[in-house]
């Protein structure tokens, strides 16, 4: 067993709150992190580690009681007052603070990108399995209102057997913001191709199962960026189907987030799922209450022979989007031995992935996986 997951016993002790720590409080944490764990039963919000003044502000601001640490190393010394550490802080930061976390015996969950490499990864991986532990990774969009729609067509063979699959994640932001993410120092892990690339890769590994052969292109596009910012990828799944991927900052007109092409039907889906929006306006999720429902302006269709503008298919009514799904389960996980939602060596299948795309698109040869996994 991998990425291995130890059960409080039946009683007091499982029926304890998950005690959770969460490392970073930018964009990841204070946006998604922080309000899906507070928003999930059995699990308590107990300490954000930030030293920005205006972070913690805002933190107690929403979450009460909730204490603070300067630096992540102040955790490990009281690891016995913790349930969990949720690492959300930079890319370049994740290995060295799951690892920590791991030996001071506390399970974790890291956000995408888990490493920079698959080989960290799945050092963390048989670092979590020797020490009896939860690692997982948090790749929220598996649970996107259309990638859950899409998921049950393919499931239920509506599309019969999928050939292609066409997945976009496209933005028009013609100026670079800065920052981390969009840095070209190699050590920070920025770029479309780790940060976007990671959700659209993990979604078509997912969905389609491995891949035995990669082919991409990468171009930094915009005036002052330093980091891959217009990225395609074209993957070969071991079962036939083929994989067609776009992550770009410079997409003047946005293409459909989803078009996926089989022997009966096809599907075709415009438009990004709403969870994040909301978060980002400041709504949470709420018990018996909708949430990541769309409008059904916004539904795909499913149809053969014409494009769905002019008419063609039937809409296909979406599922609701699901994040707070992710932390639902890691709390199964962590008391009741339920499954890992993502594990550590998934997320190296990725990144085995996006480590050929980047080879790839440098040299612009097609990279055979077959053996490197």
């Amino acid at each position: 067993m991998s990425d291995a997951t130890t059960a409080r016993p039946a009683g007091s002790a499982a029926a304890a709150p998950v005690r959770v720590a969460l490392v970073g409080y930018g964009l990841a944490g204070s946006v998604f992190h922080a309000p899906l764990i507070a928003a999930t039963e059995g699990l308590v919000l107990d300490t954000v580690v930030t030293s920005s003044p205006e972070r913690r502000e805002a933190a107690r601001a929403e979450f009460g009681e909730v204490r603070f640490a300067d630096r992540a190393d102040e955790l490990w010394p009281r690891a016995d007052e913790l349930d969990l550490v949720v690492v959300a802080s930079p890319n370049k930061t994740h290995v060295a603070l799951a690892e920590a976390a791991l030996r001071a015996g506390l399970p974790v969950v890291v956000d995408k990108p888990l490493a920079g490499t698959a080989a960290e990864a799945r050092a963390l991986a048989a670092l979590a399995e020797e020490q009896g532990l939860l690692l997982s990774v948090f790749q929220n969009r598996r649970w996107d209102n259309d990638f859950r729609t899409l998921t049950a067509l393919v499931e239920a063979g509506t599309l019969g057997d999928v050939w292609r699959f066409e997945s976009r994640f496209e933005r028009w932001r013609p100026k670079p913001k800065g920052g981390w993410r969009e840095s070209g120092r190699p050590e920070e892990i920025g770029g479309l191709l780790y940060d976007l690339g990671s959700h659209v890769v993990d979604q078509a590994l997912h969905l389609f199962g491995p891949v035995d052969r990669v082919y991409a292109e990468s171009d930094v596009r915009r005036s002052g960026a330093e980091a891959d910012d217009d990225t395609f990828l074209a993957l070969r799944h071991v079962s036939g189907v083929r994989s067609h991927l776009y992550v770009s900052s410079t997409a003047a007109q946005l293409g459909p987030r989803f078009r996926a092409l089989g022997s009966v039907a096809g599907y075709v889906k415009y438009g990004l799922d709403p969870q994040e929006a909301a978060l980002r306006a400041g709504e949470r999720p709420l018990p018996r209450e909708p949430w990541g429902v769309e409008g059904e302006a916004m539904w795909g269709r499913v149809g053969s022979g014409e494009s769905p503008l002019t008419g063609g298919g039937t809409p296909e009514p979406t599922l609701p989007g699901d994040y707070p799904a992710y932390y639902r389960a890691i709390h199964a996980a962590l008391r009741e031995g339920g499954p890992n939602p993502v594990t550590a060596l998934e997320a190296a299948d990725a990144l085995t992935v996006l480590e050929a795309a980047r080879e790839s698109a440098r040299t612009g040869a097609t990279v055979d996986l077959v053996g490197r996994v």
